[in-house]
Order: structure tokens, then sequence, then C-alpha cells
């Protein structure tokens, strides 16, 4: 008998606890070519902005030691287009569809909400909060308890969707974020965001990339994200998916230790496109070497000894 690898998310029953992270993905449509996106527990979109967006100019993405650092800029298609031209592929698929959004104001992200309310093919909305407030003078909702509450509670008047909130490292104290979230209707939490870093060419002098700083993924923020999943999974009590750095089966374990009760890989989706459907197997192969019947039996079971 196979091992149960179901999870909830909220109200929402994923067939297993592994997604593919944002941005790392498009819109599943290149990857449907190599496998059957509908086996991942979710699909997350590219951050979905109200109108379209170019993102930001070449280069934009470069290797570092141990991770990926990118400056996309969020390039997306816009709200319109893609209930238009992404969303009947995704449906077709009958992948399980959250859609990430995001704004540079709580009115933006209302709007966003409201354009995908109702769109049959969507299951749930990650909603990405390491934006700037451009109408509050440029503070980040993710880094202000006050703001990250305000974006949420705003969608959720909105939206009849799960809502995750997806936290950024870039704080003292991210479990005060996640309370704060919770607080205001959030479903379940996602962390972490990239981290803020940058590369230069020691031969020409100047930066890697064109916008001279950008997002650091990968392996080398992996012990910062399970930090992170411990000190919230303390903090709240709504489900947790943890992402940074997960490139194998022995990576998601980590998180699910850890609190954890998803996953969402992404980095490692451009190393090797199939990692996250080899990563499903791999659980379900670990629960029975281990003699488990259901992977929620690992959640949050991290044994410390204080002596």
């Amino acid at each position: 008998m196979q091992p149960n690898l179901k999870v909830n998310i909220g109200r929402l029953e994923l067939k297993n606890p592994v997604m593919v992270a944002s941005g790392t993905f498009g819109y599943g449509e290149e990857y449907a070519e190599l496998y059957d996106i509908s086996k991942l527990g979710a699909v997350v979109t590219k951050g979905i902005s109200l109108k379209p967006r170019e993102g930001n100019p070449m280069p934009r993405v470069v290797e570092t030691a141990s991770g990926l650092l990118n400056a996309i800029g969020l390039a997306n298609v816009g709200v319109e287009v893609f209930l238009k031209e992404k969303l009947p592929f995704l449906r077709k698929s009958q992948a399980t569809v959250i859609v990430n959004i995001f704004g540079e104001s709580v009115e933006e992200y209302m709007a966003v909400a409201l354009k995908l309310e109702g769109a049959m093919g969507i299951s749930a909305l990650e909603v990405n909060i390491s934006c700037p407030n451009v109408a509050a003078g440029g503070a980040c909702f993710a880094t202000d308890a006050k703001l990250a509450e305000q974006v949420t509670q705003a969608v959720r008047k909105v939206s009849t969707f799960p809502l995750i909130v997806k936290l950024s490292p870039q704080v003292s104290d991210i479990s005060e974020i996640a309370r704060a979230v919770a607080a205001a209707g959030a479903d379940a939490v996602s962390l972490i965001n990239t981290i803020p870093a940058m590369a230069i060419d020691h031969v020409t002098c100047r930066p890697v990339l064109a916008n001279v700083t950008g997002g650091l993924s990968g392996p080398a923020i992996k012990p910062i994200a399970l930090k992170m999943i411990w000190d919230v999974s303390r903090a709240v009590k709504v489900p947790i998916i943890g992402m940074g750095g997960i490139m194998s089966t022995s990576d998601a374990i980590e998180f699910f230790l850890a609190g954890a009760t998803a996953v969402q890989v992404g980095t490692a989706n451009f190393i090797r496109p199939t990692s996250a459907i080899d990563i499903i197997s791999g659980i379900r192969t670990y629960l029975v070497d281990q003699k488990m019947d259901d992977v929620r039996h690992i959640i949050g079971k991290l044994e410390i000894s204080l002596t």
C-alpha cells in the first residue's frame, strides 16, 4: 500500500505536498512538454500584475556559488492576458493552479484579485507582499507588519480563494509578519522569498546584472529558510509552505521536519526540469523506507535534545 501524500493548505487539498515556485515555472506550458504537470501538488504561476510588465534590462540572471541571482523585475503578461491566453492551458492541463499576484498599492492588489475572482481553473492565490508600497512612499509591504496586515485584509475582502501570503526574509522578526497576515485572514504563509544580493565582474569592474542587484535563490539560502520556517511554525497555526534551496528529496524532508506542510521547488527547475516530480517520488520512497503511511506524520517532527 502506497503512503498518503495528501496535505491541506487551509481548505485546499493537494494530492501531494510539492509545488513549483513562482517565477521558476513560467505559466506551465514549457514544462508540460516534459511531464504531466497535473501530477504536481500545485503549479504556482509567475507573479501577475494589473498591467503587463517588461521587467528589468538584460542581463538579469547569473549563476553564483551554490545559487542563482536574478533581477527579472516581475516581468509578466498582466492579468487580462493571463486570463485570456495562459489560464486556458493550465485549466486544460488539469493542474492545481495557484496564481501569484502582486501590486504597488493596496488598490492594485485588490484590483488583480477582483479580476481573478471566480475564474475557473484557479485553486488559490499567493500574495507576494515583497513589493514597495508606492502609494505610501515606497515602504515594502513585507517588512512592515501593519502594511502586511493591510494588504492581506484588502485581498481577503474581495477574494473567495484560499489566500497564501508570501513572506520576505528581509525582516528582523519574520514571525511578527506571519502573525499579522494570519490574523488578517491568510489561510497559509509561504516563505522565504529571495535574498538581496549582487555579483561583480572583476575584469570589467562592473556589476554582472544590469539592475546591479538582484535576488539570491538556490542552495545558498537553504539554512536561512529552514531557520525561518522553524521560527514561523512556532508563531502561527496556519499551514506553512517552505521554499529556499530545495534541490532534492532530503531537502524537502528537512523542511517538513522544520514545520512546513508543503514545499515549493524553484531554482532546481532550471537545473533539472523534472526536479519537482523526482522529489514527489523520493518522498514516497522515503516514507516506505521509514515504514510510515502518511507524509503528515513528519511535519513539524524535528527532534531537539536539550541535554
